[in-house]
């Protein structure tokens, strides 16, 4: 993995350049445009299961992850899949800048307390760990959390797109952002932030060194090779992004219910009544009402409603970062190739 260049690559000991902020923007705010286009709908099926609460009904078995897409298309329309795709889009390209080029930034501070005990000046793979797991948690502190909480109301709501008299509560991104924080407070744009840094964190801390050390494994079977092919990025990518959500499935599934709003909401569909304003929370703190959503869950589901949406999780996540890591790979490295590129210094690349 190189020193400062771009936060997945590793290689055989040749000769690189340090990418500048800018490719890491540019680089990272194109492979995630093309990563949210691509799996969004995956991802709005996720949050719908893990937000429903059929199973609380006797002899009612919870719906499939198919049967949910489908039903959504039938009542929503296809488009209906990629509700809250704007908020998505909107922060995609701060978060994989943050994503990429703090994670490189964690890497060179981290590299002397962790030092490499083959490749001086590098970090071990503990530091390499470490380096995704503060990543993680800086994206979902200064984009990622009000981004889901957006993101999640406007996915949750049970509407057809093609009704015009069906009139949803949040009519797109700017307007939820905006009638959130007029009926419940700026602090509901960060409603589940310690969550969601967790699930960042560890997200990014198993995804980055799985890509690492995979991608480093990759290229020392084929030293003839000065890079690696798009579709092996691909594939290395699909390996080290399904691993996050095994991680931390209950995590996740307690960070949607949160941000939703008042857990008790139940209605059609997905488990919510369309429009329905969230009831004040009172004082209680953030972490007493993920464990009280957390009891709730494990009382009236059972332990398997902490899994609820981890089949399209992975399969949103797992091609999601196959989609970003092959990308991001192109593109870094189309930038670097422009005569006008500059901000590059050498450095060695392991």
């Amino acid at each position: 993995m190189g020193k400062t260049g771009d936060g997945p690559s590793a290689g055989n000991g040749r000769p690189k350049t340090t990418a500048s902020f800018g490719t890491h923007l540019i680089a990272g705010g194109t492979a995630g445009m093309m990563e949210a286009l691509t799996c969004h709908p995956l991802d709005t099926i996720k949050v719908r299961m893990q937000l429903s609460r059929r199973a609380r009904r006797p002899g009612e078995r919870p719906r499939s992850f198919f049967r949910v897409g489908r039903d959504i298309v039938a009542r929503e329309t296809p488009l209906g899949l990629y509700k809250g795709l704007g908020a998505v889009l909107v922060g995609i390209v701060p978060k994989m800048a943050i994503r990429f080029s703090s994670f490189e930034q964690y890497k060179q501070l981290l590299s002397k307390p962790f030092p490499s005990p083959s490749h001086p000046g590098l970090p071990s793979p503990t530091g390499v760990f470490l380096s995704g797991l503060a990543a993680g948690a800086t994206e979902a502190v200064l984009v990622v959390t009000p981004m889901e909480v957006v993101k999640i109301r406007l996915q949750a709501q049970v509407h057809s797109l093609s009704d015009p008299l069906e009139i949803p509560k949040y009519r797109n991104a700017a307007h939820a952002a905006y009638t959130i924080v007029r009926e419940e407070g700026i602090g509901a744009m960060y409603r589940g932030i310690v969550l969601t840094a967790a699930r960042q964190a560890s997200n990014q801390a198993v995804s980055f060194t799985a890509y690492t050390y995979i991608k480093q494994l990759v290229s020392g079977l084929q030293p003839e090779r000065t890079s690696l092919p798009t579709w092996q990025h691909m594939c290395i990518g699909l390996v080290s992004g399904a691993c996050g959500p095994l991680s931390n499935a209950p995590i996740d599934t307690i960070k949607t219910r949160l941000q939703r709003g008042d857990p008790s909401i139940t209605g059609p569909g997905a488990g919510d009544v369309v429009g329905q304003a969230v009831k004040p929370s009172g004082a209680t703190s953030g972490w007493r009402k993920a464990v009280d959503i957390a009891a709730e869950m494990f009382r009236k589901e059972g332990f398997p409603a902490f899994y609820k949406g981890i089949t399209p999780r992975i399969m949103r996540v797992a091609p999601g970062q196959a989609v970003t890591f092959a990308v991001y790979e192109r593109m870094k490295k189309w930038l670097e190739s422009q005569p006008a590129y500059s901000g590059a210094t050498p450095e060695f690349e392991e």
